[in-house]
């Protein structure tokens, strides 16, 4: 199973609507940013452009002379087609931000709200054995009286 062709499967739900429901476009636009913020494109685009000077100063091929006017220009295409692919990527990216802190608050007002009828349950378990509590010290203290009694009436 080769990167480019495995799509990962979510369970998360943000991850599946940002990720697997994404537009055929916005899912380009992530995998082209992607490349482009990579060391991988660095190292590529440093060889390229190197070899581009370096061809055209030794006239290996002289198509693109020296202020390198071909090369400028490419650099200026790239530029003008990466800027709005970036943006469209850090939009997808807030977006992604803005639905995962959504969906953490909702997950944090579900526990909060489990929390409070555990500690209510809790809260009445807790009544419910200083009831107990008191009929077993009431017991205790009626036993004790009748012993005590008992103990007194013997001894007379």
């Amino acid at each position: 199973m080769s990167r480019s062709t495995a799509r990962p499967r979510y369970r998360h739900p943000v991850n599946v609507e940002m990720d697997v429901e994404a537009p055929l476009g916005a899912r380009i636009a992530d995998r082209v940013t992607g490349f482009l913020g990579s060391w991988r494109f660095l190292v590529i685009q440093t060889v390229i452009v190197l070899f581009w000077i370096a061809g055209n100063i030794v006239l290996l091929f002289h198509f693109d002379p020296y202020p390198f006017i071909l090369l400028n220009l490419a650099f200026s295409t790239q530029a003008a087609y990466a800027a709005p692919l970036i943006l469209l990527a850090g939009n997808r990216a807030a977006v992604r931000d803005r639905l995962t802190l959504e969906h953490a608050a909702a997950q944090a007002d579900i526990e909060e709200q489990q929390n409070e009828r555990l500690l209510g349950g809790n809260t009445k378990i807790l009544k419910r054995v200083e009831s107990l509590e008191e009929s077993i010290l009431a017991l205790e203290m009626q036993i004790k009286t009748a012993v005590e009694r008992l103990d007194a009436d013997g001894r007379t």
